[in-house]
């Protein structure tokens, strides 16, 4: 039997009706995937915990599912993983309940996995899919493997699945299970979506590398589509020769390659935004773009907008409607098309941030405080061509609907995803708190720099749909439950958007009925029309001198897990709107209370030190001359000695720091020179100066050499150049050294293997950061010396300080 899951009916049904015979409330069907060391000792039939029926091994039905959790006991410490890893809930499955048998252990708990990749079979040939699969006891499957669907996958579709892995290999890293995506049983692909069974902890928390996942990737070239195997066998090479040593760049690779193959496709798209004010309100606090009402079909490019305001009589139709218009107006201006990703996502999150501002601004100036602030939700999509970003701040959602199924893609700004971020509750335990629903940011209640909008890029590879809606339709799985019913037949043009939206908006009125509804509708659909051009070969990459980790296992902070602001509780029957309010602490923070004490203790410290001189005769006698000394000490006059740089990465680079360059060796064994100086950045132009010529290489400069941070620009932290003063170079190499071959780093003049002179002592040239960074390293303990030696160096022969083995000495500037 099946329970209904409205709480005022709890009617007992036979598991294969859609309704319940006493209330006619869609029925819930829980699937979930159970893991533990017993998991597969179960049949068909078992029933436990007098709720958790069988349906085959490792596969349960929740009959109760609108009960509580079964136990509210903390999370056990191996779960948590799968709590830190809840923003990609798309990919890896979710904490849904755990029995404990006989002791407290991993071996004697069986955990429930909920979102797992689990289907029924009929439902798929009803969609018109067909599974291939053959018919069981169960009508419950598991989604196929990636390795056995990837031989039959079309070009796209295969690099969308490498490229969902790439995303997820730094966060799996994190957590040290990135060894879940070398496991061919836990990957399994959902149509275009590659979702995880289970995250694998029997590898002992190893860490793969990138080089293991470009040998994993390597037994698939020869079943790839021929189109892509030159290209994949070029990016297997690079991940195991270590030049691809990041995420990042990997990302990079397959963005370029998806992008080429993505116009063999034509898209169609339309849209639709509808909003209405409700049985109950008063006024309506909601708002959309384009207008509601609107239905059309547009270009390859279209934005779609809900907004939900916060703050009732006191103004929040006033903010969702700033929000709207400052975003739109920026969102239409950034001239997408010419952006990368990386910078469009940075500018999607500018936007936001700038419809904040403009309502926190009217707020101030208005003299709102606390509660009588206005503020909103956003949810924006935003179609490129091919992909499509959601941009998401407060509870309002996205939900993306193939025929394969429907997901929610965004997480709720709300205590009860914070919990589950930072490990302290799974999602249906924090839903039993008082201020669960409470958000913990919105546009407008703060500064900009307290705002964590999220930006999310998805590929479109099948006909789809993106429904975006306040809480008015969402609340209570309004959507889960009708989506099959109001939105699926769109795909096989048995409705149409107008008609979605009419029922969408019926269904939050009459089932939810508390609040505003709002809807915004994205449908593309996809067809192969063009063949796929050939794919370049891919470029070489530099290795910098030092690799980053490539399986580091820093821990990633949780998306908006800063305590902010929350609201008043919205519970599934409440009729008052969203409010922002001050949360309670729920759990005792011992950090604070650490840093807290530090704190003090310095405080005491440098009292004493000021108060009681005498307690610190030598050191008060420096700081006297430290302050009082205009001409430096003899020591400092005197020759530097070589420093010694720092170990760790370099990630950004300050003004007035030294830097050395050092050695980088190339595949070959030899020193490699790094790129050449610039005489003005060839990316960015001064408005103030006359419109910018071409730009000059002035020459290379060699490991060994100490260069000084002069001045910085860029319009973005991605496009970053950097101005260099050279203080010193390096001595010429001796014959038969590593680098002979190349350029003295002392003569002016070029050689064949270095057409480019060197730059000395004196010059100043423009680098690009990124092509800095992985090739210096800061000099510490900066001397006044070595700043002189930059601010008035010499360029005629500068004599170099005898070098030693471990690296080499800059030499002495003629001042000192």
């Amino acid at each position: 039997m099946l329970y209904c899951s409205n709480p005022a009916c709890q009617a007992p049904n036979p598991e294969n009706h859609r309704f319940c015979q006493k209330c006619r409330s869609p029925l819930v069907r829980r699937y979930l995937w159970a893991v533990g060391a017993n998991a597969s000792a179960y049949r068909s039939g078992d029933l436990l915990a007098d709720r958790f029926l069988c349906k085959r091994s490792h596969i349960f039905l929740d009959t109760k599912p609108g009960l509580p959790p079964t136990n509210f006991f903390e999370v056990p410490d191996w779960f948590l993983p799968y709590l830190r890893l809840s923003p990609y809930q798309l990919h890896i499955p979710q904490v849904y309940d755990w029995l404990q048998f006989d002791s407290p252990t991993p071996e004697a708990t069986l955990l429930f996995l909920d979102q797992a990749p689990l289907y029924l079979r009929d439902s798929l040939i009803e969609h018109g899919i067909n599974p291939g699969d053959e018919p069981t006891e169960s009508d419950v499957q598991i989604f196929p493997q990636l390795e056995s669907a990837w031989q039959q996958a079309p070009p796209l579709r295969q690099l969308h699945w490498l490229w969902q892995i790439a995303n997820l290999w730094q966060p799996l890293s994190s957590e040290q299970l990135a060894a879940t995506l070398l496991t061919p049983d836990l990957v399994r692909v959902e149509g275009g979506l590659l979702r995880i069974l289970e995250l694998n902890f029997a590898a002992g928390r190893s860490t793969p590398t990138l080089t293991d996942l470009g040998q994993y990737w390597s037994q698939w070239i020869e079943n790839a589509r021929p189109e892509l195997q030159r290209f994949l066998q070029q990016l297997c090479q690079q991940l195991i020769g270590e030049q691809i040593y990041n995420s990042e760049i990997l990302i990079e690779r397959l963005d370029s390659a998806i992008a080429l193959v993505a116009q063999s496709q034509t898209r169609q798209i339309q849209i639709a935004t509808r909003t209405d004010q409700g049985p109950t309100r008063q006024r309506n606090e909601d708002a959309c773009y384009p207008a509601s009402g609107t239905v059309e079909r547009v270009d390859q490019s279209s934005l779609v907008i809900v907004c939900d305001g916060i703050g009732g009589h006191q103004g929040g139709d006033v903010a969702s409607h700033l929000a709207i218009e400052a975003v739109e107006q920026r969102a239409t201006e950034l001239l997408a098309e010419s952006l990368d990703p990386n910078s469009l996502t940075i500018e999607l999150e500018r936007a936001a941030c700038l419809a904040n501002d403009l309502i926190s601004e009217r707020n101030d100036s208005e003299n709102r405080l606390d509660r009588q602030r206005m503020g909103t939700t956003l949810v924006m999509g935003l179609i490129r061509n091919h992909e499509l970003y959601v941009t998401h701040v407060g509870d309002s959602r996205a939900y993306w609907i193939t025929r394969w199924g429907c997901h929610q893609i965004t997480v709720d700004d709300d205590v009860a995803s914070r919990e589950v971020r930072l490990g302290f509750n799974s999602y249906r335990q924090a839903l039993q708190q008082p201020s669960s629903g409470s958000l913990v940011q919105a546009l407008g209640m703060g500064a900009s720099s307290m705002l964590y909008p999220n930006v999310q890029r998805f590929l479109l590879d099948e006909d789809s749909i993106f429904l975006l809606c306040s809480d008015g339709l969402s609340d209570n799985d309004r959507v889960e439950e009708s989506w099959e019913a109001e939105i699926l037949p769109l795909l096989d043009g048995k409705t149409d958007l107008l008609t979605i939206g009419h029922r969408l908006i019926e269904i939050g009125n009459t089932r939810n009925g508390y609040d505003n509804v709002t809807v915004g509708l994205i449908y593309c659909q996809v067809k192969d029309s063009h063949p796929i051009p050939t794919l370049p070969d891919l470029p070489s990459i530099e290795q910098p001198t030092t690799l980053p980790p490539q399986s580091a296992t820093a821990v990633v902070a949780p998306l908006n897990s800063d305590p902010r602001t929350s609201t008043v509780p919205l519970s599934s029957h409440s009729t008052e709107k969203t409010r922002i309010i001050s949360p309670p602490s729920t759990q005792p923070r011992l950090l604070p209370l650490l840093l807290g004490i530090v704190a003090l203790l310095g405080v005491a410290a440098g009292l004493s030190y000021f108060l009681f001189p005498e307690l610190f005769p030598d050191l008060f006698s420096r700081f006297n001359r430290t302050a009082t000394r205009t001409d430096p000490s003899p020591l400092q006059s005197s020759v530097p000695v070589s420093p010694t740089p720092s170990t760790s990465p370099l990630t950004a680079l300050e003004i007035s720091s030294l830097l050395q360059v050092q050695p980088a060796q190339t595949p070959s064994g030899t020193a490699a020179i790094v790129p050449v100086l610039q005489s003005r950045p060839a990316a960015v132009t001064d408005p103030a100066l006359p419109p910018a010529e071409p730009a000059v290489s002035l020459g290379r400069i060699f490991p060994g050499t100490v260069l000084e941070v002069v001045s910085k620009q860029g319009a973005t932290a991605q496009d970053q150049w950097v101005q260099l003063r050279v203080c010193s170079t390096p001595e010429a190499p001796a014959p038969g050294s590593s680098n002979s071959s190349a350029a003295s780093p002392t003569s002016p003049e070029a050689t064949p293997t270095s057409p480019l002179p060197t730059i000395l002592p004196g010059q100043i040239g423009w680098i690009e950061e990124g092509n800095l960074l992985p090739i210096v390293t800061l000099i510490p303990n900066q001397s006044d010396a070595q700043r002189r030696a930059c601010v008035q160096p010499t360029p005629a022969q500068p004599t170099p300080a005898q070098p030693t083995p471990a690296q080499p000495t800059p030499t002495a500037s003629p001042s000192s």
